[in-house]
């Protein structure tokens, strides 16, 4: 199990690195990972607090291996003692990964709070045109300034409630496989996502973008949500059906939407699936912002259809509730019982 050692959530909570960085006795140069815009709103801020570091930055502006490649390069050229990720998912997972392959330590600086992946220890890389789950480590420390996040577009906040309410299937898939297969399942885990996806719901009317309070909501349940994973040594605790689903949207139409926005909506008909309260899901994603339907991301029927009755392609050694694989009609029946479409 491995588990961060500093979680460190509020406004202006940026301003401590430098301490964070003491306190974990990290020594030698740094090198910070971050995007083309996040440079601007964080990483020429951190670099100026870890002068005494050496920072060197690296600018990334794609989720390949081959960005993986330079910054380990990099990493190695000015002998850094550890990694900063400073943005959304791909400076996170870069860092992630160069760091682990350096066998330094990996700080995460989330600037939005889209997803789960600022405190998993899996990344998502772009491998051959697909979206690939990579096992990798978990961040030392967690570094999330709700003043910043707050700022970001409204639809990451929304996106991030989506990819934390899909724990709900995640754990019922999780445990259909534990009982159809043996898997092995941890109680810990499972009710640690559980409690962090009941969270956001119960929250879910007042959860608002441009508010701290909502921002510090939302990014202590995404790092929940990678403790979870973190216990359990894999993603299972929040990556199901409804996540297969979102990768296989993102196979057939790339680009469309965000990864929290399709977990969301593959949520509700897989909860429709299930024989669960999918209305309970779809209304808790629109008090959030998140869309609920397919035309609200610019996805056509077709597509959603194609996407449910594929979706067991995906990760075929992780077994859900689509893997024994969804009929035409039934995805059909589903897709229009629940609205998506």
């Amino acid at each position: 199990m491995e588990l961060p050692c500093r979680v460190v959530v509020g406004s202006g909570a940026v301003s401590e690195i430098p301490e964070i960085c003491d306190d974990l006795k990290l020594k030698s140069r740094s090198l910070i990972i971050t995007g083309p815009n996040t440079l601007d709103v964080m990483g020429k801020e951190i670099s100026q607090l870890l002068e005494r570091f050496e920072p060197e930055i690296m600018v990334s502006k794609a989720s390949r291996m081959d960005e993986v490649d330079r910054a380990e390069g990099l990493a190695s050229e000015v002998g850094a003692g550890f990694v900063i990720g400073v943005g959304g998912g791909r400076s996170i997972d870069i860092a992630k990964l160069a760091s682990l392959r350096r066998d330094v330590p990996f700080l995460s600086v989330p600037t939005a709070a889209s997803h789960d992946g600022i405190c998993s220890a899996q990344a998502s890389i772009t491998v051959n045109g697909e979206t690939t789950s990579i096992s990798a480590h978990s961040p030392m420390a967690i570094i999330a300034d709700t003043g910043i996040i707050s700022n970001a577009p409204p639809r990451l906040l929304s996106a991030g409630c989506g990819d934390i309410i899909s724990n709900y299937t995640a754990l019922l898939d999780w445990q259909l496989a534990h009982r159809l297969r043996n898997e092995e399942y941890s109680e810990y885990a499972a009710a640690l996502s559980d409690m962090t996806a009941k969270m956001v719901v119960a929250q879910a009317p007042t959860i608002r973008p441009g508010l701290e309070e909502s921002a510090g909501v939302v990014v202590k349940a995404l790092i929940s949500s990678g403790v979870a994973m973190s216990i359990a040594g894999s993603s299972r605790p929040a990556s199901g059906s409804e996540h297969k689903f979102a990768h296989a949207v993102n196979r057939i139409a790339p680009g469309r939407a965000l990864h929290g926005e399709l977990c969301g909506i593959g949520t509700i008909v897989m909860m429709y699936l299930h024989g669960g309260d999918w209305r309970m899901i779809r209304d808790a994603l629109r008090y959030t912002g998140a869309p609920t339907s397919a035309h609200e991301v610019g996805l056509d029927r077709d597509t959603v259809i194609e996407a449910l009755t594929s979706a067991h392609k995906i990760r075929p050694e992780r077994y859900t509730i689509l893997d024994a694989g969804l009929a035409k009609k039934a995805a059909i029946k589903a897709a229009e019982a629940t609205e998506i479409v």
